[in-house]
């Protein structure tokens, strides 16, 4: 899957497994930064823009991304989407209609949410860039690409002890380099407070704040404002029809990924991004955590598991075999713990992408919020 080799490969990569993508509820147009509100039309520098109506984007155009200033004189032409852990960036690439400004994408959807992802992605040129082995694209191709910008989904993607172009390095060649501005302290050797405290505080809206941002880079905001509308309609929608019901215990676990566990149990996700999904669908986690809890799955034990309420099963798959396999992955847990009220009803639902940040995540809701509560 998009996320499983790189979780399975490398232990910084596992523990942010669990904290994938955040941000804070408003877009911060400066990555994340601090200070008083700019129009994301105005030109200068921005600091701290809300999800403003959209308008045009005058450049050059200033942005503080993890403390570090970027500034644009036009839109991105020649776009490097690095793999990280998400593909969160580059399906909000797709949906924007960006794919022209794409030089290489590292990032692999091969199962989504989304039933046209998978193909819209698999259309976007690689650059003949291959991972290296921590599982992305090396700096002596990065260069060699001659991209105009540099996406990365965390800081960690600019760490030369990886193996991966540094931000002054890009800089020095006449690069622009940006991070997802919600994991600007994930891989950070000394994160800002503001930086942590948006990692810490994840949740959808932290795909809407990308998507606008990315809009505002690209002078794409009206798109970027109907996405975004688009997709909290949708979410609002089983908010409304959920609101009022009993909230379901709900276990999100990610069977492919059992190599993260040192018991060998499925992957079990909480906190953040996760938990907020289920929030949205009418469930609660059957692990729930204030925030991102990545270390869940490496401690958990099967007694712990055993002993969770768990009214909805969620099985995330991590490869397009697992699809046709869902059934059996759901009765293998069922048969393992039927003290479980879903092992007795046989509720479950399968999800991909959607449980993670992106585009996706309204699917998700939707799929989870349709097994729990049932039209």
């Amino acid at each position: 899957m998009f996320l499983a080799s790189l979780r399975s490969a490398r232990p910084n990569a596992r523990r942010r497994a669990a904290a994938v993508l955040t941000a804070t509820a408003g877009l911060l147009v400066a990555g994340c930064g601090s200070g008083d509100p700019v129009e994301p039309g105005s030109g200068g520098t921005a600091t701290s823009v809300g999800r403003a109506a959209p308008t045009k984007t005058s450049y050059p155009l200033t942005i503080d991304n993890c403390g570090r200033e970027v500034t644009f004189d036009r839109p991105p032409e020649r776009v490097l989407i690095m793999n990280g852990v998400s593909v969160g960036e580059v399906q909000t690439y797709v949906l924007l209609g960006l794919q022209d400004r794409v030089v290489a994408n590292a990032q692999r959807v091969v199962v989504s949410d989304d039933p046209t992802m998978v193909a819209e992605v698999a259309k976007l040129p690689t650059g003949g860039a291959e991972w290296n082995k921590n599982f992305d694209v090396p700096a002596e191709k990065v260069l060699e690409l001659g991209p105009d910008l540099v996406v990365s989904t965390w800081s960690g993607g600019f760490d030369a002890e990886s193996g991966f172009a540094t931000r002054e390095q890009l800089a020095d060649a006449g690069i622009d380099s940006y991070v997802n501005p919600v994991d600007c302290a994930y891989g950070a050797t000394n994160p800002s407070a503001a930086d942590q405290a948006a990692y810490d505080r994840q949740s959808i809206e932290s795909t809407f704040d990308f998507i606008t941002q990315t809009g505002v880079i690209f002078d794409r905001q009206r798109e970027a404002a109907d996405l975004v509308t688009r997709l909290e309609d949708r979410i609002a929608a089983v908010r409304d029809r959920v609101a009022g019901k009993d909230r379901k215990k709900v276990l999100l676990t990610y069977p492919g990924m059992a190599m993260m566990s040192t018991n060998n149990l499925p992957a079990v996700f909480s906190g953040g991004i996760y938990d907020d999904v289920i929030e949205a669908a009418g469930g609660e986690n059957a692990f729930p955590s204030d925030e991102p809890n990545p270390e869940l799955t490496s401690n958990l034990n099967a007694e712990a598991l055993a002993s969770a309420d768990v009214d909805v099963l969620v099985i995330g798959l991590s490869d397009p075999s697992e699809a046709d396999e869902a059934d059996q992955l759901a009765d293998r847990l069922f048969r393992q713990y039927p003290q479980w009220e879903a092992s007795k009803t046989r509720i479950y639902a399968t999800v991909a992408d959607g449980a993670f940040l992106g585009p996706a995540n309204a699917y998700a809701v939707e799929k989870i919020a349709d097994a729990a509560h049932p039209r």
